[in-house]
This record gives C-alpha cells, structure tokens and sequence, in this order.
C-alpha cells in the first residue's frame, strides 16, 4: 500500500509539500499540485484515517453517548446523527451503557471513553450526569452538547423539547374527546424528562376539574414489556376508565398487544395515545395516536451547533422546536360523549 512519502518521491517533492496537498492546507504552484496528484493517482494512495487525523490537527471523529443501545427511540436519532456526520466527511463513535450498574457512572465512563479515543466533539443524550460532573470535563466541555437534557455548565449547547407541553397536549388529546376515566404509564421516576411530561398531563387535567389523585398512574420502564405488564396490571385492578396515556411509545404498543390478547378492543374499549411518535407508533395495530415530538429537528440543531463548535463552520442553529399530536386511529370520543374533538393542535416548544 503506497505512502504519502512514496507520493512525496513519485512526485519528486518535499514530504511537506505531498502532505499539504493531501490535508488541502497551505499553498504549493499549480505545476507542483498537478505532479503530486498525478503521483497520487498512478500510485492509487489513499491516506488512512490516522494520517488524515496527523494531516489536519483533528480526528474528524464525533462522540455519542446514549444510555442504552435499545428501542426504536434512539436507533432514529443515531441514523440522523450518522447521515450528517458522513455527509460532512465525519465518522460517529458510540458509546452506550451496558444496563447493568449505576446509569450516573456507566455516563462518566462512556463519556471518557469518548475522550481517551480523541474524538473532536461530543453529543450526550444523558440526565445521569450531575452539574459537577459537566464541570470536572473542563475545557473540554466547551466541545460538547447535550441533547434532551439542560445543564448549568452547558449554557447555549443544550437542546432539548418542551415535555411539559408534550404531556399537556396528551391530556387535552383525550379530553377534547371527551375522556375523563383516564390511567397513565408513566416512565421511571429518576427521568427529568418523564417527570416533565407526566406533570404536564396531570396539570391539564386538573386544569379541567380532573381529581388526578384518583388517576390510575402506574411507574414502569420505557420497555414493551413493561407497557405489557402495567396494562395487565391496570386491567386486573378493574379501575374504570376510558382512556390510557402511556409516556413513551414503547410502552404503548406493549400495552396495544396484551389489550389484544386480552379481548380488549382498541378504541371502541379504550383510547391509547403514546409518546415520542417513533416510527413504532404508525406501525401499531392499531395505529398509535401520539405526541409528536421534533426529535430531528432538535437533533440537527445540536449536530450544527458542535460542528461549528468544532470545525469552525456557519451551519444555522435553531432554538426552538414545534411539538403537536399526530392523530391515528388508537383515540376515539368517548362513549356517550358529546364532544366534538378539535383541530389537532401544533405549539412551539420552549427556547433552550
């Protein structure tokens, strides 16, 4: 395999000069770029990403911290992280937690992985980290941004979606259609984002007269398996009710299947409405009504601001981020109700 100091003696010129042709940086004649790259092509040589790395000054590596490597929530946002990145000559390193252990330390490793391999940036999706924590990656700090989760230390890297919003929007889903028998699935307690969306939606219930101490709430973990196992549980309570909120999707479809097997028919039985929108929610049977959340959206954000972080580009940045429901065919009016569901609502999402 030929090497840059084989092109740099095919083409009769200093290593310097081969190399500066290679990276594109610094000036060479016209005569003498045209020899160096005819010798790089007679030779057929492709710099390796190691030499790329040692040409430029930088890896053109990006770190991606994500808690688990799970689920049809963060498959999408990797592809989108992925397709940007090769689309501006830049590879993806993934580190995940192993779902074993403390998720606060399986964080601090995953992120120190990332360093020690030299990647140029970073992007975490990750609300184990403490302030102290962001603060102890000093100057580093100054390459990373932080997406679905506010930190102090990150001011201007954090970009994230207004989940109270998001839970308001389900609330309002089902009472527009006259609900008022409603449970919820909610997500793990230690979550700041599903605390926010639960929040929300017991706040519009209140906001309609709802006693939402007698909400049927079961806590569960984001999984199938759980959204299967607290509809089981809803179902042996006998708690009557009209309506369910599950606060991820995931948990939706597990729910969807046991109501199956159960004989329960969703929504002439029960409305379901779900969480995120993920390509599992259009795939449901039935299709699953759910809060669209503008993962993309808020994503592209954060690539383009840590690129112009790191590689000194122009790329816009947005700060804020639409959210609304996608109505299908899990909500249904309630029976014997009168009301007459509303347009589908669309809001803009809080400014980070």
């Amino acid at each position: 395999m030929a090497t840059i100091k084989d092109v740099a003696r095919l083409a009769g010129v200093g290593l310097g000069t081969a190399s500066r042709v290679v990276s594109g940086k610094g000036s060479v004649s016209p005569a003498t770029l045209e020899r160096v790259r005819k010798a790089i092509d007679e030779l057929g040589f492709r710099p390796s990403h190691a030499a790329r790395a040692l040409l430029s000054g930088t890896s053109r590596m990006v770190g991606v911290y994500i808690p688990v490597l799970s689920g049809t929530f963060y498959t999408p946002i990797l592809q989108i992280i992925d397709t940007e990145l090769r689309a501006a000559g830049l590879h993806m390193v993934v580190a995940f937690g192993v779902g074993l252990g403390d998720a606060r330390n399986q964080a601090i490793e995953g992120i120190e992985f990332l360093i020690e391999r030299g990647c140029d940036g970073l992007i975490m999706m990750t609300s184990a980290l403490t302030d102290d924590d962001i603060a102890a990656l000093g100057a580093k700090r100054r390459t990373i941004v932080s997406l679905n989760h506010d930190f102090a230390d990150l001011p201007g890297q954090c970009f994230t979606v207004d989940h109270a919003l998001g839970g308001r929007l389900a609330a309002r889903a089902l009472l527009d259609h006259g609900h008022r028998d409603i449970a919820v699935i909610a997500g793990p307690n230690a979550l700041v984002d599903n605390v926010a969306r639960v929040d929300g939606f017991m706040h519009e219930l209140l906001a309609e007269g709802l006693d939402t101490d007698k909400v049927w709430i079961a806590e569960s973990d984001f999984s199938p398996q759980g959204g299967w196992l607290a509809a089981k549980a809803l179902v042996e309570s006998k708690t009557p009710c009209t309506a369910l909120f599950c606060a991820n999707d995931e948990m939706a479809v597990g729910a969807l299947s046991y109501f199956q097997e159960a004989g329960i028919s969703v929504p002439r039985d029960l409305s379901v409405i779900g969480y995120d929108d993920t390509p599992s929610a259009e795939f449901a049977a039935p299709r699953l009504t759910s809060v669209h959340m503008p993962w993309r959206e808020m994503t592209l954000a954060g690539i383009n601001a840590l690129l112009n972080r790191c590689y000194d580009l122009g790329r816009p940045v947005a700060r804020t981020f639409p959210v609304s429901v996608t109505m299908r065919a899990s909500l249904a009016r309630a029976a014997g109700s009168k009301a007459k569901p509303k347009a589908k609502a669309k809001h803009e999402g809080k400014k980070t």
